[in-house]
């Protein structure tokens, strides 16, 4: 269940992992709640422990999902939505190092079997840039982001919102390198087209 969530169901597991809240834990006597929560407040405290726990709980998602990708045939590993996900999983924890060859393995077998077009392979290409952009290696991001705007545009079109992201994402980029006439005109159509749809 874990393994299918992790495929099926990414974006649910992160959300819930936001929720978690000890404060709303209960004990089998509602008596021993409270005692308990009190201790946990005057000891490590509500929003630590909170901190721990979700902690814990990724950690625990991260060796169920190494598990299920050492299962996996190589043919399909690279391809795999889990091995995405795992690297996603990574990079949301700070452990950008030990995503870093997720996200490259995910990009290269993508590429070979996918092609340079292809929406995973894009979305690849956009995963890569986000880790690297947490890592502060911004001028290693551009020519990916070059890639995928090219690539978004050609298969999705300019309104397609896969399309907009690209481009807004180009536009914070350019800003962030200080290239600010050329981040104005992409900032400029993503505000206009979102107006526009939204």
């Amino acid at each position: 269940a874990c393994e299918r969530a992790l495929v099926e169901n990414f974006d649910s597991i992160q959300t819930n992992l936001s929720k978690v809240d000890v404060r709303k834990a209960e004990c089998r006597n509602p008596e021993d709640t409270k005692a308990i929560l009190d201790e946990l407040e005057q000891g490590v405290g509500s929003i630590e422990c909170n901190t721990q726990v979700i902690g814990l709980l990724r950690e625990a998602l991260v060796a169920q999902a190494r598990a299920a990708l050492a299962r996996l045939p190589a043919a399909e590993r690279g391809t795999s939505v889990l091995l995405t996900q795992l690297g996603r999983l990574m990079r949301d924890m700070g452990k950008l190092e030990e995503a870093m060859p997720l996200h490259e393995e995910a990009l290269q077998a993508c590429r070979e079997t996918l092609g340079d077009r292809h929406s995973d392979t894009l979305g690849s290409i956009n995963n890569m840039g986000l880790l690297l952009r947490d890592m502060g290696r911004l001028k290693e991001v551009l020519p990916l982001e070059k890639e995928a705007l090219q690539g978004r545009r050609a298969t999705l079109g300019d309104h397609h919102k896969d399309t907009l992201c690209s481009v807004n994402s180009m536009g914070t980029l350019l800003q962030a390198l200080g290239q600010l006439e050329e981040a104005r005109p992409l900032l400029e159509e993503v505000l206009q087209r979102n107006r526009e749809t939204l």
